[in-house]
């Protein structure tokens, strides 16, 4: 059990990281409009959130950019568009996903952009180039972390490996990602282990991104809190792909440290998410994605599901019974 002051004490080190427009994208195909962008990154600011993700940098050779809104590529003009010289304390991020983007091209010196974090996301079998990525980034002048996705389904000698090798390079958060909302808090705080053992060895950071298909993004998040896990991944109304993730304001209003305000993230709420839900946006916990979860599967079939209205849960389950 944790001890109370682990959960508790004010930890300076914690750095909240807003994923709303990136994971959230992924529902919408990143049609947010401007001024939804611009009150998020204003509620962000005023609730002292430390890293907004504004999207992908992905590749327009893979992806037809008439498909999906400018944060499915995050131009850095249009970023400049929202945040103009960002003269906040808040700091810009986007994910540059291995395999799906242009890294060299359209990831500019660091002195030209406005982005200071390059979220590298990566499998373990593409890690030689997530290694690539991280040197690129962190060459042009970025901070950077990487996400292992998938790590329900990883083997644990692999994981091994993998942090050994990504924590010999540049990188400066290594990040636990459920990917499937698989994991149960008993075996985040053991993946939490393996991952801060290795943070010590080469003085790095560890993040989590949980995902709520067991409701317990908000519950793995707290747990990997209290095992010392410092960059912490939330949305507001939990909103990303599938069953979402972890909900700012259940986060901030358990860390309750003085340097976060919860009151502008609940008036975002109110002035534009509930707008979003109530014009047609679908995402959250539903049983699809509690059964994907329990048989640790990527959602793509629940979110098929979902979108095809579909309601014999039944007989999804012995599809995707079937197909595990």
């Amino acid at each position: 059990m944790k001890e109370i002051s682990k959960l508790m004490e004010y930890r300076s080190d914690v750095q909240v990281v807003d994923a709303t427009l990136r994971d959230g994208g992924l529902v919408n195909d990143f049609y947010f409009t401007d001024e939804f962008v611009k009150d998020l990154y204003h509620a962000n600011v005023k609730a002292g959130v430390d890293y907004m993700e504004f999207g992908y940098k992905a590749s327009k050779e893979m992806f037809e950019e008439s498909k999906f809104g400018k944060w499915k590529f995050c131009r850095d003009d249009d970023i400049r568009e929202i945040v103009g010289d960002n003269d906040t304390d808040l700091k810009i991020a986007v994910m540059a996903d291995v395999g799906r983007c242009d890294y060299r091209n359209d990831i500019l010196p660091k002195a030209d952009s406005p982005i200071d974090l390059i979220r590298v996301a990566t499998y373990l079998n593409t890690i030689p180039t997530a290694v690539d990525m991280i040197e690129n980034a962190a060459g042009k002048g970025y901070e950077v972390s990487c996400n292992i996705m998938a790590i329900s389904n990883a083997q644990e000698s692999d994981l091994a490996v993998a942090l050994d090798i990504l924590g010999k390079t540049p990188v400066n958060v290594l990040y636990i990602v459920d990917s499937y909302g698989a994991l149960y808090p008993e075996q985040i705080a053991r993946i939490a282990d393996t991952y801060m053992n290795f943070a010590a060895k080469y003085d790095k950071k560890v993040g989590i991104h949980a995902h709520n298909n067991q409701q317990l993004a908000f519950a793995n998040t707290i747990e990997a809190v209290g095992d010392g896990v410092d960059w912490l991944d939330a949305t507001y109304c939990a909103m990303g792909r599938g069953a979402g993730n972890c909900a700012m304001e259940l986060l901030l209003g358990f860390l309750r440290n003085p340097k976060y305000n919860i009151y502008p993230v609940i008036r975002f709420i109110e002035r534009q998410m509930i707008r979003l839900q109530q014009e047609g946006t679908v995402w959250g916990y539903d049983l699809q994605y509690l059964m994907t979860g329990l048989l640790n599967q990527h959602p793509r079939t629940a979110i098929q599901f979902t979108k095809e209205g579909r309601k014999d849960y039944t007989d999804f389950y012995k599809e995707i019974v079937v197909q595990d």
